[in-house]
């Protein structure tokens, strides 16, 4: 890209940053500092709004960047992300987003605790929802990274690193700065601005093969060098029983993850009711539904278009797919119009990741403070205020953690590390969601080998796994400790979560208290009582 078209690319980025920034300097003016307030906005916004907010939430990175790359490079197999990823809100819309709205404050360890011994519920909980966050936002730092060097015409490792130290400063701005209230707002344009975008890249593509569905799809296959293989299941996930398993175990992470994902489950608390937790749900349904539906619209487009060799040069895991295409579109490198399209897009993908990472960034320091903090330190009694402070010094930490981890991970596909933080989420926060909230006879020793049976295994195997060594994609190709053959480790590990779970409980001496189950349960599905 030449240096003018660079400039308006940047001019954009920033605005986009001076918009957000301005939103959390106006929020954090009027708030007070109370724990409700950071955490969940005050419990004031309305199920559209809310319903944009989570959304905004959940269509990340790997949404926009990572689904479509994944289908421009494998066809059919890359769309089976995006698939996952739709399904798993009827798990969230049918058992958990009510229930959880009602028994919970801040966190899914609330849920929990409800009924069990707090501290050690508190401790696991608090401990693999910081887990979860963190494995998400990395998969963002390494979109982000990717996406800033390529609009610099950088390819280069510094142009990447100072990306992602970049997001995480702002990010770390946003939550200690605004809390819950700034970060929905920021979700709310976010989401406003992706969905914009990406129905007009869906109707360009269209254009360009006269709405002939068909033909697109023929190009697409003839340009992959694959031909009709690239419509059919088993380009990436058909080669052997392995691959297939693999497949397997990703599904069933992807559908099962969502309703465990911390930042998503805290979304439920930002409304005042029951009944507008329901109708969020429904509302990011068709939103998201819909934003999916053209994502296999840009992916085949971006195949058909830029073609898959032309993708993997710019980047090897298919992360710049959209901007390449959006690229192509407007006119070709060196055209105005695709510079223009071009810098629009790459700026929605910048905006999607900041308001995404925002938000798992609040919910990881919530529980921090929240679960840890307050179970470890923090005398009974006194006043949340402190709890507040914690959060934003949390916010700081992870923001760290999150950016070292960017660094080093930034050669993956940012769609297939959001499947280990789904398959992390559905092993370790998921059984032990589902226990509390079904199963009369659940203890506190059940509930602890729940979020630990689920959560070491899951990050154990996928250390074992090609994912970190073994093969040239690894974060260590120089070194060879794979023991474990598939890259997901959701199909063993969330199995082991449920399983650790009963466990715990049938060889526990406690007996679970019936009044408190009986209040839980009529909380849960009334709302009598809910905060």
């Amino acid at each position: 890209m030449t240096g003018g078209h660079q400039t308006l690319a940047l001019l954009l980025f920033s605005a986009f940053v001076a918009v957000t920034l301005g939103i959390t300097t106006w929020v954090s003016r009027g708030r007070h500092g109370s724990a409700e307030e950071f955490y969940a906005g005050g419990r004031l916004f309305s199920p559209m709004e809310n319903g944009f907010a989570i959304a905004g939430d959940y269509m990340s990175a790997a949404s926009f960047l990572g689904i479509s790359g994944l289908i421009a490079l494998y066809g059919y197999d890359g769309l089976l992300y995006g698939v996952g990823f739709l399904v798993a809100w009827l798990v969230v819309l049918f058992l958990v987003a009510e229930l959880v709205r009602n028994c919970g404050r801040f966190t899914l360890a609330d849920v929990v605790a409800a009924r069990m011994s707090e501290r050690p519920v508190r401790i696991a909980a608090g401990t693999a929802s910081v887990t979860v966050s963190v494995l998400y936002l990395v998969a963002q730092m390494v979109g982000a990274g990717s996406l800033v060097a390529l609009l610099l015409g950088q390819t280069g490792e510094a142009a990447q690193s100072w990306a992602v130290i970049g997001v995480g400063a702002l990010m770390v701005i946003y939550v200690s700065l605004g809390g819950m209230r700034a970060t929905t707002w920021i979700q709310i344009v976010k989401a406003v601005l992706l969905i914009g975008g990406t129905v007009a890249l869906t109707v360009l593509v269209l254009l360009r093969f006269h709405g002939d569905v068909d033909r697109l799809l023929l190009t697409a296959a003839d340009r992959s060098g694959h031909g009709k293989a690239f419509l059919a299941p088993g380009l990436r996930y058909g080669g052997d029983w392995t691959s297939r398993l693999d497949f397997i175990s990703l599904g069933i992470a992807l559908v099962l993850g969502t309703a465990g994902l911390p930042h998503i489950l805290s979304r439920f608390y930002t409304v005042p009711t029951a009944r507008a937790a329901r109708r969020s749900v429904v509302w990011s349904v068709g939103l998201i539904g819909s934003f999916y539906l053209m994502t296999i619209v840009l992916g085949f487009g971006a195949a058909a278009l830029v073609g898959p060799d032309a993708v993997r040069r710019s980047n090897a895991a298919g992360n710049t797919a959209v901007p390449l295409l959006a690229l192509d579109l407007g006119g070709g490198a060196g055209s105005t119009g695709g510079t223009v399209l071009f810098a629009i897009v790459a700026a929605i993908a910048f905006a999607t990741i900041l308001a995404v990472v925002a938000g798992i960034t609040l919910a990881s320091s919530a529980s921090v403070a929240h679960d840890l903090y307050a179970s470890l330190r923090r005398p009974r009694g006194k006043a949340p205020r402190s709890e507040v402070a914690v959060a934003r010094c949390a916010a700081v930490g992870i923001g760290i953690v999150a950016i070292a981890l960017g660094l080093l991970a930034r050669d993956l596909n940012v769609a297939f590390l959001v499947g280990l933080a789904f398959a992390v989420a559905a092993s370790a926060n998921l059984p032990v969601l589902l226990y509390s909230l079904f199963w009369r006879g659940f203890t506190t020793r059940g509930a602890v080998w729940a979020v630990y049976g689920g959560l070491f295994p899951a990050i154990g195997l996928v250390l074992l796994s090609p994912v970190v060594s073994g093969s040239p994609g690894s974060l260590f190709p120089g070194v060879d400790f794979q023991y474990f053959p598939l890259e997901n480790p959701g199909i063993v590990s969330i199995p082991l979560g449920f399983l650790a779970g009963w466990l715990g409980t049938v060889m526990s001496d406690e007996v679970a208290d019936e009044a408190k189950y009986a209040e839980t349960e009529v909380r849960s599905l009334t709302g009598a009582g809910a905060v």
